[in-house]
């Protein structure tokens, strides 16, 4: 089986992908910024610079060179701000119209597998949505599918992060592929069997000789908050008053995350583009006074750890948290391969 990896970024998918025994062929991004580290670490696999709105099926033949899609997987896993809970404003914006760009691709070359993976909430807008023509326009040209939301910690990825996934064939009845962790199966994974063992390092610096262990730099007020945080999961109620936010002042119970540590023995929380910064979520480091390094968010996204990445810190922190983990891809891609060589392909 081939693949094309559509909003391809850094190459969570088709790392994951290649380890399952799928050739990826190419992987398209309209962000350039992702080339270097792409194709450093995925080698064999071509990065297209391109906007997938611009995109034709000539442009398949010549870019991604391929001509027939029968035993070819498409996978897109389209930017997720237009549908996450996270999004502030409801003004439409044009990635929006992404998941439909690579429903007309779909439907142009009509491919022999189909994946998209993103945000629960995209199945969630209200009346006609984007999610719902996506699903349309498969049954309506053959496909068959099963969607439902997947959470990465029971693939083995130290992470909760709850994703919908779609997988969909023109052969076989697909199904969603099993859970590997958790209930009577083995335990999670956790922050400690990701990180624990990288050297230690303070904020603000990078490690000679750890590509990406590099921390990001702290004010001293937020350095003495974080002190006062309390190891292993602790996060701002522990503060002394004089440190307290002033939103948080007063009465306010809302989300404690910002500004906590991550616990030891638990599954991180959900990576964002913005995992590198105690001020964007429970990204403190369980023990060390700073967030986590970039090189350890690689490591909660299931990266192996000579993954490397290229860019500025803030870019890199993108590409990281943006990526789809790497197990939950492996995950799935052999999943399709199971479907491919246990299934019954359908008479018509």
């Amino acid at each position: 089986m081939k693949a094309l990896d559509f909003f391809c970024g850094a190459g969570g998918l088709t790392r994951g992908l290649l380890d399952a025994g799928i050739k990826v062929v190419a992987g398209f991004d309209c962000d350039e910024h992702c080339r270097s580290t792409y194709e450093h670490n995925n080698p064999g696999a071509r990065f297209v610079q391109a906007d997938i709105r611009k995109i034709g099926l000539q442009d398949l033949v010549m870019k991604g060179r391929l001509r027939r899609y029968d035993d070819v997987l498409f996978a897109g896993c389209a930017p997720c701000q237009p549908f996450s809970s996270q999004r502030k404003g409801n003004g439409r914006r044009h990635d929006a119209t992404l998941l439909s760009e690579f429903g007309r691709l779909v439907k142009a070359a009509l491919p022999g597998y189909v994946l998209i993976e993103n945000v629960p909430g995209i199945a969630k807008m209200r009346g006609f949505s984007t999610f719902r023509r996506f699903l349309r326009m498969l049954k309506a040209n053959g496909y068959m599918y099963a969607h439902g939301v997947l959470d990465a910690k029971r693939y083995g990825v130290p992470q909760n992060r709850r994703r919908l996934v779609l997988l969909a064939t023109r052969h076989v009845q697909p199904t969603l592929p099993e859970p590997k962790y958790g209930n009577s199966l083995r335990p999670f994974r956790t922050v400690r069997q990701a990180i624990s063992h990288f050297p230690a390092i303070s904020a603000g610096e990078y490690h000679p000789n750890i590509p990406n262990h590099a921390a990001a730099s702290i004010m001293e007020l937020n350095l003495e908050r974080l002190r006062h945080t309390p190891h292993d999961g602790g996060d701002r109620r522990s503060w002394p008053k004089h440190l307290r936010l002033k939103c948080h002042k007063g009465n306010y119970k809302g989300h404690t995350d910002v500004y906590g540590r991550m616990s030891w023995d638990q599954p991180a929380p959900a990576l964002t583009g913005r995992c590198h910064s105690i001020s964007n979520g429970r990204y403190g480091h369980p023990e060390q006074d700073r967030a986590i390094s970039l090189r350890e968010a690689a490591a909660l996204q299931s990266f192996p750890d000579g993954y490397e990445f290229f860019g500025y810190n803030k870019q890199v922190a993108l590409q990281i948290g943006n990526a789809v983990p790497v197990r939950l891809a492996e995950h799935l891609g052999k999943h399709f391969i199971q479907l491919e060589n246990n299934g019954t392909k359908s008479e018509d």
